[in-house]
C-alpha cells in the first residue's frame, strides 16, 4: 500500500530573475513499512520537500497524497487535521515545551486527538520507555542532554500513532554519542514497520532506510535501493 505519492511537486518562490525552485517536479512513492532517506547539499530543497509533504507549506503546483487523500488542495483545517491524526514530525531543533516535563511534551498530540488524560499519560510514559527514557519523565528539556530531548521529541512524534512520520536532520544538533543513540531508535522504529521519510546529511542515518534519494537543485537526480547492497544495519550496533 502506497501510503504517500507526489506527482510533479514543486515550490517556487520569487519572481523573475528572482526565481527559486525549491523543489522542482518531485515525483515520489512511499510504502507501508517503508523508511526513505533524502540526501543532498545545503540549500537543495530537502527540508522544504519535508514541509510540503507535512502540509507545513503549500506547493506552487503538483499533487500530494497521504494515505489515499490528496492534500495539496486541502483547506487548513483539513491539513491540520491531517498532522494531528495522521502524521508526526521530528525536528533538527527539537520544538520541545520548555515549560513541561518529557511525559507532559510526550503527551500532547494524544491529548489534542481527544485521548482523555489518563490515556495519553499512559500512552506517553509507554513511548518515553520505548525510548529509552522512562527515568526522565518528570525532567524538563533543560535537564536533557541533546540526545535526551531528541528522543522525547520522538516519543512525541509517535503519540498520535501516526501513519507517517517525517523527520527533519534529527541528528543535526547532537554529538557523536547523542547521534549513535538516535540511529539505533530509527533503526528500531524502522524495523518495527513504522514508516518514514528522512531529511539527512548523515550517511550513518541514510544506511538504516531502505531507498536513499539524492537531491539537487531541488529534484531527485540519483536513488539507491539499499535492500539490493550487502546489509549494513550492523555497524549500527559496533559503533561507540
Amino acid at each position: 500500500m502506497t501510503v504517500l505519492r507526489t506527482r510533479g511537486l514543486r515550490k517556487q518562490y520569487g519572481a523573475g530573475a528572482g526565481l527559486v525552485r525549491a523543489v522542482d517536479g518531485v515525483d515520489l512513492d512511499v510504502a507501508r513499512g517503508e523508511t526513505v532517506a533524502v540526501m543532498g547539499p545545503s540549500g537543495c530543497g530537502k527540508s522544504t520537500l519535508l514541509h510540503l509533504l507535512g502540509g507545513l507549506e503549500r506547493p506552487t503546483s503538483g499533487e500530494i497524497t497521504v494515505d489515499g487523500r490528496r492534500t495539496d488542495g486541502m483547506g487548513e483545517r483539513g491539513l491540520a487535521r491531517l498532522r494531528r491524526d495522521r502524521i508526526g514530525f521530528v525536528f533538527q531543533a527539537f520544538h520541545l515545551v520548555d515549560e513541561l516535563t518529557a511525559v507532559e511534551n510526550a503527551e500532547l498530540p494524544a491529548l489534542l486527538a481527544g485521548r482523555s488524560p489518563r490515556a495519553a499519560r499512559a500512552l506517553a510514559l509507554e513511548l518515553l520507555d520505548r525510548v529509552g527514557l522512562a527515568d526522565r519523565a518528570g525532567f524538563l528539556p533543560a535537564q536533557l542532554s541533546g540526545g535526551q530531548r531528541q528522543r522525547v521529541a520522538v516519543a512525541r512524534a509517535l503519540a498520535n500513532e501516526p501513519l507517517l512520520v517525517l523527520a527533519d536532520e534529527p541528528t543535526g544538533n547532537l554529538d557523536s554519542a547523542a547521534t549513535l543513540d538516535v540511529l539505533r531508535l530509527f533503526d528500531a522504529l524502522h524495523r518495527a514497520g513504522q514508516t518514514l521519510v528522512v531529511v539527512t546529511h548523515d550517511p550513518r542515518i541514510a544506511a538504516t532506510a531502505d531507498r536513499i534519494v539524492e537531491m539537487r537543485d531541488g529534484a531527485f537526480v540519483d536513488q539507491t535501493v539499499l535492500s539490493q547492497l550487502p546489509d549494513l544495519s550492523g555497524s549500527l550496533g559496533a559503533q561507540g
